[in-house]
């Protein structure tokens, strides 16, 4: 080979590698159609400006069809999305089955020792962090001060379910389209069940007892479903079993409910430019039954790299950018404080600014009230407060909530769906080897 040719294949070679590193990478990120998230997509300018080499393509979703087709996705390494907004059920058990690449090498100045302990502990497997925070919450009781005050009551601070019935009986005027409560009724794991399943812990019911046997025929179930669908026939929405989070939001937003109890991530858009009420919202703690236990529950939508992803380095620049403490800074420069994503880090809630922010403290409570290690009133084999950490749950729990949103409907009874529950509950754990 002459030293010409060497020469130009030298350059070629340099070329090739030069175009190669500043060529556009392109990921694919999936999400739910959330406001936090949709938010995001409009400050991709200060993304793409530290990261002009990398392009993002979003695919938005509602909760329940992201999550069928995150995990029928990552199940059969589909390799469709780079980047997977998942919960903190996937997280573990995906983590585990070795589905995810391990985030433990972000950048230092991100600071994962910021990261608030009760969410960053949901994350992390066998000391590998497996995603990132985007937003955490619990839940929380949302409500007008206004009609509170007209029906001559005052919100405890952490109320009880029968304070929670004084109040919305009162607050309810169906000739005014103004409804005492709106509650989760659309079937789905992370729709009614996220909401009963945490419920159902205040009322000390358990999905299993400690040997894996399922408690649906019990009396704390029945109580449960009996006082929730008391609660929604008489001072509920018409049409409830179709309601999820993104519905009871436009209701509650539009004036139309006393009451909602949901997740604490909804505080800054019913007190946001949408609501209608902005000025009138209060916040107290999820309600009890004075057995130990809070109607509350722990979540975090964090982003994830699926393992079967191509594109890692550009995945983790993205889940860099997107979670860290500048994003919320960014986010407090262009929308204000209440709108910054909650429940992630520490320093956000040592900022003084945000501590001005209405439903701050009332977030960071309700997180750290959850207890995913003891959720339940009695002893149960499983972590997880409004789910069951195991894979055979999401399956389970879809099909118990779609039991329960027909009880709400009233195509059948409280009974029958109970007794339809443990008969599906006995018949997937039997198969699936908890019980003989």
């Amino acid at each position: 080979m002459t030293t010409t040719l060497r020469a130009l294949l030298g350059a070629t070679a340099f070329c090739a590698l030069a175009t190669g590193a500043l060529a556009e990478t392109t990921i694919t990120v999936a999400t739910v159609n959330n406001g936090d998230m949709i938010r995001m997509q409009g400050l991709m300018d200060d993304f793409y400006a530290k990261n002009p080499d990398i392009k993002v393509e979003w695919v938005t979703l509602e909760e329940n069809v992201l999550r069928q087709k995150v995990t029928t996705d990552i199940a059969t390494k589909g390799g469709q999305f780079d980047v997977l907004t998942i919960g903190t059920y996937e997280v573990p058990i995906w983590g585990k089955a070795g589905w995810l690449v391990s985030l433990n090498d972000l950048p230092a100045e991100y600071d994962v020792e910021d990261l608030l302990p009760a969410i960053r502990g949901g994350l992390t497997v066998d000391g590998e962090l497996y995603a990132a925070p985007f937003y955490g919450e619990s839940s929380m009781v949302m409500y007008r001060k206004d009609l509170m005050e007209a029906a001559g009551l005052t919100m405890p601070e952490a109320p009880t379910w029968a304070d929670i019935k004084t109040a919305a009986e009162a607050m309810t005027d169906k000739s005014k389209e103004q409804y005492g409560i709106c509650l989760r009724g659309k079937a789905g794991w992370g729709e009614n069940m996220a909401f009963l399943t945490a419920m159902s812990n205040s009322f000390g019911a358990r999905w299993f007892d400690e040997n894996w046997q399922p408690q649906f025929d019990g009396e704390a179930w029945k109580n449960t479903l009996t006082f929730y669908l008391d609660l929604m026939n008489n001072y509920g929405p018409p049409g409830a079993s179709n309601n999820g989070f993104n519905e009871n939001l436009s209701l509650f937003n539009q004036g139309k409910c006393g009451m909602w109890i949901d997740a604490t991530v909804a505080a800054s858009f019913v007190t946001g430019k949408e609501s209608t009420v902005a000025d009138k919202v209060g916040f107290a703690l999820a309600p009890d039954n004075g057995l130990g236990k809070r109607g509350n529950w722990l979540w975090a939508w964090s982003l994830a790299v699926p393992a079967g992803s191509q594109k890692v380095d550009a995945a983790k620049a993205f889940i860099n950018w997107a979670t860290s403490k500048d994003y919320l800074a960014l986010v407090a420069s262009k929308e204000g404080w209440a709108n910054v994503p909650p429940g992630t880090r520490t320093s956000l809630y040592m900022n003084e600014e945000y501590a001005k922010v209405p439903f701050a403290k009332m977030t960071l409570d309700s997180i750290n009230s959850a207890d995913p290690n003891n959720p339940t009133v009695d002893p149960v084999p499983y972590t997880g407060v409004q789910f069951v950490a195991i894979p055979e749950f999401q399956g389970l729990a879809t099909a118990v909530g779609q039991q329960f949103s027909a009880a709400l409907a009233g195509s059948t009874s409280a009974e029958d769906a109970l007794a339809a529950a443990q008969e599906l509950a006995v018949t997937e754990m039997t198969k699936a080897g908890y019980i003989k």
